[in-house]
Formats: structure tokens, sequence, C-alpha cells
């Protein structure tokens, strides 16, 4: 089996070239956790230990040779990385992540406090953002150091966002910057953030989600190529892209329930080319092929069940697979039927529109015509709601009516009460 090292270079990606009518599916990126306006409706993040096999001893102990070895090459982080267990602890991760972005923060730089950045436009939503975080913070931290922590992660996000004022905060962010403020701490996770907001991160950053919502639909050029059976089920259910914008906005941080899980991601993808993400989803959909199977032809099944990732998937192998589609379908190979596949999307969505539009119109003529029949004294108010409220009531009464007239010896002059 080929190793996960052999990936092509970030450098050799080919950037994408945004079709000017390109799909509008999401105006921010708020639409993937609209139901998390008022608290995290996530399970708790697990921090559970993990006792090293001998497999991960042999590769730790790899590393830290590397590391005493101060000639280190980029490329062989980069291996390290990609390889199976990725760079094991977070020992080893605080010391080769920032080599890997080629990251050297000045450690006599100091941070602004919160208070100097509270009239910053973005730091109501930043706060309550971090504040709905807590379920991803380690359990049974002190009271003190949590705040402290939520303090900074605040801190980390509000200066990458000052220091480029083009770049937009986007909800999700923060499942991103979490992660390297619990592992490497303040200082580097400024820096490494500060790297992947201007790179990798760039396009989920645009003032609108245009950009983010064409890249995301690479996922099924791959799909196809390598599974076509599963691109047509998926592509007949019109299952769309939005399952995976969590797990491309965050890189998986968002929707992993394991902690471990989510550094191991970071390890691939901090040694990889910006869109592989996408590659990684489409493998993870290929891993879970018979479950979407199983559910049925169905948009909002196939959605639901992609949007819960189980804990139990093995990742090593779908990162093994992602590295593989990569080889094979690199995104220059991919760009010709991704714009087919975003214009054949918007005619479609203007048809629909269209036909939303002649049924409307049908629907008003309708109108117009059965109000002629219709007593004034019954539309003099209609546009009220207590007019709308008595129209509604009079309708009910009259065919209550209608129907005990039909009665068999039933008259509306009989007396007695009538049985409602």
């Amino acid at each position: 089996m080929e190793s996960n090292s052999e990936i092509i270079n970030a450098d050799d990606e080919t950037s994408s070239t945004l079709n000017d009518d390109s799909s509008k599916l999401y105006t921010n990126s708020a639409e993937f956790i609209s139901s998390e306006e008022n608290e995290d409706t996530r399970s708790e993040l697990k921090f559970d230990p993990v006792l090293e096999s001998e497999e991960e001893k042999s590769k730790r102990l790899e590393i830290e040779e590397a590391l005493k070895d101060g000639d280190s090459a980029l490329e062989t982080w980069r291996r390290l990385a990609l390889g199976k267990y990725g760079l094991v602890n977070d020992d080893l991760r605080r010391q080769v992540w920032p080599l890997l972005l080629n990251v050297d923060p000045d450690p006599s730089e100091k941070a602004p406090l919160l208070a100097e950045l509270s009239q910053h436009s973005e730091y109501s939503q930043v706060v309550l953002d971090v504040n709905r975080s807590l379920k991803r913070f380690p359990p049974g931290i002190p009271y003190k150091q949590r705040v402290a922590l939520q303090d900074q992660l605040t801190v980390l996000i509000l200066r990458v966002i000052m220091k480029y004022p083009h770049l937009r905060y986007y909800q999700g962010y923060h499942d991103v910057a979490i992660t390297f403020l619990l592992v490497v701490g303040e200082t580097v996770a400024f820096r490494i953030m500060e790297r992947l907001s201007t790179d990798h991160l760039r396009e989920c950053m645009e003032p609108t989600m245009e950009k983010t919502s064409y890249t995301l639909t690479y996922i099924y050029p791959i799909l196809q190529r390598e599974d076509k059976d599963l691109y047509e089920f998926m592509d007949s259910a019109t299952v769309g892209t939005m399952f995976a914008l969590p797990w491309y906005l965050t890189w998986f941080g968002h929707s992993l329930n394991q902690y471990r899980d989510v550094v191991r991601l970071y390890d691939y993808f901090l040694a990889s080319p910006p869109l592989m993400p996408l590659y990684v989803a489409a493998s993870l959909v290929i891993d879970r092929r018979q479950d979407v199977f199983d559910v049925g032809c169905d948009m909002a099944s196939i959605h639901c069940l992609l949007s819960q990732i189980p804990d139990n998937l093995d990742f090593e192998s779908i990162l093994q697979r992602a590295s593989n589609l990569y080889k094979k379908y690199p995104p220059s190979k991919l760009e010709k039927d991704v714009k087919n596949r975003v214009q054949k999307e918007l005619e479609q969505r203007r048809k629909d529109e269209q036909r939303i539009r002649r049924r409307l119109d049908k629907n008003r003529a309708a109108w117009v015509k059965m109000r002629h029949y219709l007593p004034n004294w019954l539309l003099l108010h209609y546009r009220n709601k207590y007019g709308l409220l008595f129209a509604t009531a009079t309708l009910l009464v009259g065919l209550y009516a209608y129907l005990r007239a039909t009665e068999t010896g039933f008259s509306l002059f009989k007396q007695g009460p009538w049985n409602i």
C-alpha cells in the first residue's frame, strides 16, 4: 500500500478559478450551525487517554530523533505528519506543527488585552461563539483556567481579523482556533491561525460563501470517478454538499467527538494542500457507502446520516484513501467538471424559480377571479388579521351548517341545542 507521505506537495496544487455564475447556496457560514444560536448542541468532546501501541512508540521515537537532528527538512515533517498515527501525541505536535507551516513566533510579542478589542464589530459574535464552546474544552479543568482559555481564544481570533481587515470571521473559525490554542498555546496559535487564514482558510473568510460553495462541489467529481454507483445514488437524491460544509470550514473539528481524531486530522491537513479536506470528505463518504445505500435514496435521510460521524471509523484508512484520491484526481483534472456541475445546478435553480413564479401567478389569477363571487363585507378587511380570522370562522360555520343540514331529518330551525 502506498504511503500517505507520497502525496503531491501543496505547491503543486492548481488554484481553482471561481465561475462567475457559481452556486449561491450559502450566504454565510452560520447556516451549518443555525440550530446552535443559543447553545452548543454538539456532544462533549472526549479526551479519553489512549495507551500507546508498539507501532506508535516506534513512530514517536522516530519523530524525537528527527527533532534532535537540527537539519531535518520540511519534507521530513510532512512525511511524519501524513504517515500512520501522524505525530502521535501533543508534546510532539507542539514542536512539529510550527515547523510544518514554517512559522517562527516572537516570544517577546505581547497579545493585546481583551478589553482593548471590545470595540471591534465582530467582538460580540466571537464572544458568543466562544461561550458556546464549553464542550470543546478538556473536562475537569478549574473554572479560572477555563475562563482564561476562553479569553485567550477570543483574543486570538480577534487579533487575526484585526490584522487582516479584508478577512471575515465565520462561525466555525473558533473550532479551528481552539484546537491550536489547546495544543501549542496562545503565542504560537496566533502565528498558525494567521498563516492558515491567509492560505488554507482564505476562501472561507470571504464576505460571502460563494467560493466555498463552489469549492465544495469538487466532492462530486471525485465520487463520480471513484465510485459511480454511490455518485449516481447521491446525485439522484439531490443530497448536495451542505453535509460537508462544517467538515471543510472547521477541518472536521466541529463534527468529531474524539479529540484524538481531531488532532490526527490536523496533523494530516497541516502537511497537505488546501483542498485536501474535500478529498477526506469524499473518502469518508465512500467509507460509509453501505450506510448511505441502506437509508434509501432520500435527501434528508442521507444528509442526516452523513452529518453524524461515528466514533468507530478507521481514520487511518480514510486518510490513506484520500491521499490516493488526490494523486489520481488532482484539482486541476476536476476543474472542468466542477464548472459544468455548478452551471447545471444554476440552470436548474433558475428553472425551479420560474416554475414557482408561474404557479404563484396562476394562484394569484385564481384569487382575483374568486373574489368576484365573495360578498364585499367578507373582503372589506381581508388584509387585517382579525378580518381574516372572522372570514375563516364564517366559512367554517357555514360548512358545518351545510353538513348538518344534509343529515336525515335535520332542520336548521329545529329547536334544541347543537352538539358541536
